[in-house]
């Protein structure tokens, strides 16, 4: 068989995506080749798909031990014999599982990188045909890389060991400086190099202000209800609390991180890749290798520290290509947190550059896809592809260019006012002096007597709030020191000596004239809460009558028991993307079923009686 027989025997699918098919071909030339793949792009089929096309066994060298236990369940699922090495088996289940591999019985084999210097690995990988070695999260090995693994590193000695064999090199983002660090650290022989684009187009964009952050979090989720996804806190305390809270409001939640014992995250994150649980709170240890394609939505609760973190994150939406989305909840106190922990090991000018390359993602006024593919180097021309619509990609170009409003009134009140107060406190301090308040502080300082005292009654604080997070986007204000001190940059003194007038897209409805509703925005006002315009994301595949949405859900039904009684997650059966096929093309025999996306042989024949007794069933009733 070629490489798309081989795809199609296996894993049911008709096509390659972008990029597989050159890599693989690289790969049965005998290149090496690295691979610079995103998350959710496919880079396990560019090594499956060759691994079971050569002569030999194919080592695939992972840094986490789920992810090895999830491919493995899915391959035998698919009627391909592999298995894993790692340190969840006794050494017996591990002599044993290397004794069948060199009988023949396994094609590719998952080994954690702490295993490559145990003598008797060594000895089975001298002893039997090794075609290919790859190095999957690659970046480990980079002493530039943000995950870097000393472990690792032992893997150009392994190579000593088969020097003909083909070495692969996969990892979701690489620069330049990591790169030519894993092409010399794996003594990889001219390699071809294989950049994918970095453009998920089936995940919306969209950052929202952090005002009410539960009250926007809860909102967002009913959106979502029903829908599996992933909530990312800066701490543990918040990702405890919040999920405290989702807990009581009736949510199906768990929470994730580091300060949970090894027991508690490995039972929370087998129950939610197995939808038993929807919703996952957690912290950036909830990380590499969430091998659960039907994720339909990630939230970040705080600002990520860099471009490259948010983008691993949200990449753990949509990997089954089904539209999904993700929501960055940003506040400029957000900035001053992380900044606080920088410490003496931290390069603070690298990671001060990378913080702001986030800023300026939250911050800009432009289509954030745009930003964001930029940020990796690459153009975004969504003319150029007919599956991308500009207008459904991010909040921004869904609404439309923002209407702005002059606010230089309400500027120079709080500029006068951050003035008046010797620049000497932070936001909430100056926005009360502002409202009149008569906290024991605020006389105490004697600032009750101040002329800007009570003169912004107009406002509410969450309205101040916006209009201090537009100045700071603007360069008109900053933050500073450990207290978030407000402070007048040079442009905004020279704006405010010149009267000169500003206008900025803010959205509330306290200045005189605003409209109570913004036509541009699609928005509107609830209690002065604002509600953000309905997201415009693409469509899923079209269910266009009674039987096919009735078929989804039976279908879905028996996956679920199935899953139950095979200890597996129900996407390891079949993807929902293979359901929404199903529905739509009602194959009535196994020939047929074999034409459905994501159906290979292995599954035509273990499931096909179940599935078209289900569809004959709706048909013909």
């Amino acid at each position: 068989m070629n490489s798309i027989e081989t795809l199609k025997y296996y894993f049911g699918y008709d096509s390659f995506r972008d990029g597989q098919e050159n890599i693989i071909n690289a790969i049965l030339s005998g290149r090496d080749v690295l691979a610079i793949m995103p998350t959710g792009a496919g880079k396990s089929i560019c090594y499956q798909v060759p691994a079971l096309m050569l002569p030999g066994i194919t080592i695939v060298i992972s840094p986490l031990i789920s992810l090895m236990q999830d491919q493995v369940k899915s391959l035998n699922e698919a009627g391909i014999h592999a298995a894993y090495i790692n340190s969840s088996l006794s050494e017996n289940q591990i002599s044993k599982a290397l004794s069948l591999a060199a009988q023949g019985h396994y094609k590719i084999i998952y080994v954690a990188p702490e295993r490559l210097e145990s003598s008797e690995f060594i000895w089975f990988a001298m002893n039997v045909e090794i075609s290919m070695v790859t190095v999957d999260e690659s970046h480990c090995i980079s002493q530039w890389g943000q995950d870097f693994r000393p472990d690792y590193l032992e893997i150009c000695t392994l190579r000593n060991y088969f020097p003909d064999a083909v070495m692969l090199a996969l990892t979701a983002t690489a620069t330049q400086q990591v790169r030519s660090d894993i092409i010399l650290n794996l003594k990889m022989k001219n390699p071809r190099i294989f950049i994918s684009s970095f453009n998920r187009e089936n995940i919306y964009l969209e950052v929202q202000l952090k005002r009410k952050g539960i009250t926007q979090i809860v909102d967002y989720l009913k959106k979502h209800n029903g829908e599996s996804g992933i909530i990312y806190c800066f701490s543990r305390k918040q990702v405890d609390e919040l999920t405290k809270d989702l807990d009581n409001m009736g949510f199906s939640v768990l929470n994730y991180h580091a300060g949970l014992s090894d027991e508690i995250r490995a039972k929370n994150q087998d129950l939610f890749i197995k939808d038993k649980v929807q919703i996952m709170v957690a912290t950036v240890a909830f990380g590499m290798g969430i091998n659960k394609p039907n994720v339909r939505f990630v939230i970040n609760n705080d600002l990520p520290k860099s471009i490259e973190e948010y983008y691993q994150q949200i990449g753990r939406a949509g990997r089954d290509g089904l539209p999904s989305s993700s929501l960055l909840l940003y506040s400029s106190n957000d900035i001053h947190k992380i900044r606080y922990f920088f410490d003496e090991t931290c390069d603070v000018q690298k990671a001060e550059l990378l913080l702001q390359g986030m800023v300026n993602f939250a911050t800009t006024k432009n289509c954030r896809r745009k930003a964001l593919l930029s940020y990796f180097g690459e153009i975004y021309n969504p003319e150029q592809n007919e599956n991308t619509a500009k207008d459904c990609c991010c909040d921004i170009c869904s609404r439309g260019q923002p209407e702005l409003h002059d606010v230089t009134i309400p500027m120079q009140k709080l500029m006068s006012c951050i003035i008046r107060t010797n620049q000497r406190f932070g936001a909430m301090y100056v926005i009360e002096v502002l409202l009149g308040s008569k906290t024991k502080r605020i006389i105490e300082n004697r600032h009750d007597k101040l002329s800007t005292w009570g003169i912004g009654k107009d406002f509410s604080k969450e309205e101040w709030l916006e209009l201090v997070d537009l100045l700071i986007s603007e360069n008109y204000l900053r933050k500073s020191g450990e207290f978030n001190i407000l402070e007048i940059t040079e442009t905004g003194k020279k704006v405010l000596a010149s009267r000169a007038e500003v206008k900025l897209p803010f959205t509330k409805n306290a200045i005189r004239g605003f409209p109570k509703k913004s036509t541009t925005y699609g928005n509107n006002f609830q209690d002065g809460i604002f509600v953000a315009a309905k997201r415009i994301v693409p469509e899923k595949p079209a269910i266009n009558d009674e039987n096919a949405e009735k078929i989804v859900e039976s279908l879905k039904t028996w996956r679920k028991r199935k899953a139950d009684d095979l200890n597996i997650p129900p996407f390891m059966i079949f993807g929902d993307k293979t359901l929404l096929d199903l529905a739509a093309k009602k194959p009535m025999n196994k020939n047929e079923l074999l034409n459905v996306y994501g159906i290979g042989k292995a599954k035509s024949e273990e499931f096909g009686r179940a599935i078209l007794q289900i569809i004959s069933d709706i048909v013909t009733s």
